[in-house]
């Protein structure tokens, strides 16, 4: 017995893993696991938190659809099985719900938004006033202009993006998997006449549990307690990533700070977008209509500025992280500021920014100013539009806009600058600039910050029945408005750098590159242009995003230009070739140019891509571009100088988290519940009992009959 039992043993141990993988087969039969979920996670900042999280061990509810804001009571007052978990859909997705859903949460264990194909008529889970307390507008000033006080850019912003919600909320897609979870609830859970539906019901786990609480101040002091332990884990990480910059006249990146005899005109625009949900912005008209704009119009002065170079030097910045309090044009200040960047901040100008151009009702676009710094004379004099000031911005953009299809109007003088990046160099310093916009006043987007802010906001449509290549090269109509906008931009900034006036009439930008950008950026970014434009050790990058475009969220800072988010690789290498030189230099000359008697990494940065497969070949042929781009960093001051309470820096961070998950199971009844946990019970102790019984009888139950010692035969 005892070497049976032995051996039985050993053979338990030995196949125990078999076991453990027949464990997870059942649980396999127990759970379905829900797939193309996006989760709104925590985010920290110097005074709060917002957004949302799970328990630690996930949060679990019975599913209930809500198909009307009346449908609520059931799940909030009514339902004899709480908590629910609430799945709606988006039009149901409003701030009127979800504070109802936020009041009663004890009795709701999470909600899960179905994202339709199609948008709503208007969403936008951002603020009524964008970036407010960061923005140049204050109590000391311009405080009549400051909170939006005069205008209000955002009225249909809802502010959902700001909240906290202590339980889970996560995004699904409309497709079969969002089918069968309503196909569950209508089988087992729907409420029919009131009367409670019986057992087994459809419920749904959704795990989201966020590491970082109360606010960045709290989880950056967490994160430099960790960081003194044997095994540390952090808490949270900074926002931000890297801003792309260019000039057509290169600067010795070894020489910082002021410039004597330097004059610059800058042209800015944002890169980044944001949603309620993580990772899931698009940003059409709310970011990539301006830096479209902005690339094309670059792409325009290339050739004219090799051949009559401007007096003044242009320089294009496009910022990251700005809608999380400007990130990234607040460093650039900063850097400017403090002689860390190639030129400081006496050396600009006028700044020229490109806002949300893609939305035109009608034919204007519109010349935002500050009101404010216009009060000093001399800036005045280059800003506004009159007879004798043929030199200002203003009027630089009207008679660069003769002959297009639409008329450049200045608002008000009374009226603020909207939210941009302006805004953070003129709580620096008067810098003469504006802002063109699609806007008079409130924004036309409505869809501001939202995950709806996609192509088809920008109306961008193809003929159906089209491949993906022929996408790339046909050319939309919003293509052909932004490209005509570009060309306006390219021979205002010429003209305010102080270029040949003969050869304005030659600046015009390519249609078919605005219209090749805006298929990448908005429909697929792993494209064949795209492919072309990065190097050989990017191009996973590219098939990692499969058929989508690339995300708009800034996502947490790296210190490594390498690892930027692939938003701004994209940029970095569309402005290098669209303002670059293809040299003939060979892929090693190209890794290491210095050792070549006419080239400088100091001037140039050198850049090595994949290039096309020519007509009637099978390789593509890369060849080494020379441009003068750069990334800077995009990380808050406030994180240098550990200001993590800062008033005067964004300070948001974003939680870190174990793992996201959502699944859904049928559940059984609590009577059911503890009545197997009672036999169960019962088992065990019986188990013990005979287990003791036969332990304490051991001698008898098991001892061997001995024979006599003498037999007689």
């Amino acid at each position: 017995f005892i070497s049976d039992c032995y051996f039985h043993c050993i053979s338990l141990l030995t196949l125990a893993p078999v076991y453990y993988v027949n464990s997870n087969s059942v649980a396999q039969k127990i759970y379905v696991e829900v797939n193309n979920t996006v989760p709104c996670v925590r985010l920290l900042n110097a005074t709060h938190q917002i957004g949302c999280q799970s328990s630690i061990s996930g949060d679990t509810g019975v599913i209930h659809v809500l198909e009307s804001e009346a449908d609520l009571e059931w799940p909030l007052t009514k339902g004899p099985n709480p908590p629910y978990m609430i799945l709606l859909e988006s039009h149901l997705f409003t701030r009127s719900i979800m504070m109802k859903i936020k009041k009663e949460s004890s009795r709701i264990a999470g909600v899960t938004v179905v994202v339709p194909n199609t948008s709503p008529s208007e969403f936008s889970p951002h603020t009524t006033c964008p970036n407010e307390n960061t923005g140049v507008y204050s109590d000391t000033y311009g405080p009549h202009l400051a909170h939006c006080n005069t205008t209000v850019w955002n009225p249909l912003g809802n502010g959902l993006s700001y909240e906290e919600f202590d339980f889970p909320v996560f995004s699904l897609k409309e497709d079969k998997q969002a089918e069968a979870i309503k196909q569950c609830y209508y089988d087992h859970n729907r409420v029919v006449n009131g009367s409670a539906p019986q057992y087994p019901l459809c419920a749904m786990q959704l795990f989201s549990h966020m590491f970082a609480v109360t606010d960045t101040a709290t989880c950056m002091r967490r994160n430099d307690v960790i960081n003194f332990s044997i095994n540390p884990e952090m808490v949270c990480d900074p926002l931000g990533d890297f801003n792309v910059w260019g000039s057509i006249r290169p600067y010795n990146r070894s020489q910082l700070g002021h410039r004597d005899n330097e004059s610059v005109v800058m042209a800015a625009a944002r890169l980044d977008s944001r949603a309620f949900f993580w990772d899931v912005s698009t940003g059409a008209e709310g970011s990539i209509s301006g830096f479209v704009t902005l690339l094309a119009a670059a792409h325009a002065l290339r050739d004219v500025t090799q051949v009559a170079p401007p007096t003044h030097n242009i320089l294009f910045a496009f910022f990251q992280g700005e809608a999380f309090d400007y990130i990234g044009s607040s460093r650039m200040v900063y850097d400017m500021q403090n002689g860390k960047f190639v030129i400081d901040l006496d050396n600009v100008h006028s700044l020229l920014e490109i806002g949300q151009v893609g939305l035109r009702n009608g034919s204007d676009l519109f010349l935002h100013s500050d009101p404010v710094s216009r009060m000093n004379d001399t800036v005045n004099d280059q800003v506004r539009e009159h007879e004798r000031y043929r030199c200002s911005l203003i009027h630089r953009h009207h008679s660069s806009a003769t002959g297009a299809n639409f008329s450049l109007v200045e608002p008000g003088v009374s009226q603020p600058l909207p939210p941009s990046s302006l805004q953070r160099f003129l709580r620096a310093q008067n810098i003469p600039g504006i802002v063109l916009a699609d806007h008079r006043a409130a924004f036309n987007n409505k869809y501001y910050e939202s995950y709806y802010d996609n192509a088809d906001n920008l109306n961008l449509r193809y003929p159906p029945n089209m491949t993906a290549e022929e996408q790339l090269e046909f050319l939309t109509d919003t293509a052909m408005a932004l490209t005509e906008v570009a060309t306006v931009v390219a021979r205002a900034l010429y003209k305010q750098a102080g270029g040949d006036g003969t050869q304005v009439d030659n600046i015009k930008a390519d249609s078919k590159t605005v219209t090749q950008m805006l298929f990448g950026f908005l429909v697929q970014a792993n494209n064949s242009w795209f492919q072309a434009l990065i190097p050989p050790e990017l191009k996973d990058m590219l098939s990692l995003l499969l058929l989508i475009p690339p995300d708009f969220y800034v996502g947490v800072a790296s210190s490594s230009p390498a690892k930027a988010k692939p938003l701004t690789r994209l940029v970095q290498f569309l402005l290098a070739n669209l303002t670059g030189t293809a040299t003939n230099l060979t892929q090693d000359q190209c890794q290491k140019p210095d050792d070549l008697p006419d080239e400088s990494v100091q001037m140039y940065s050198y850049l090595w891509v994949q290039g096309t497969v020519p007509h009637n070949g099978t390789e593509k042929g890369p060849f080494c571009v020379r441009a003068s781009v750069r990334l800077s960093q995009a990380l808050s001051p406030a994180f240098d100088l550990g200001e993590y309470a800062s008033r005067n820096y964004s300070t948001w961070t974003e939680s870190r988290w174990k793992f996201i998950k959502a699944r859904i199971f049928l559940v059984a009844s609590r009577d059911l519940e503890m009545l197997t946990l009672g036999v169960g019970v019962a088992v065990l102790f019986s188990s013990l009992l005979v287990t003791y019984f036969i332990s304490t009888k051991a001698d008898v139950l098991f001892s061997s009959a001995r024979e006599p010692a003498s037999a007689a035969y």
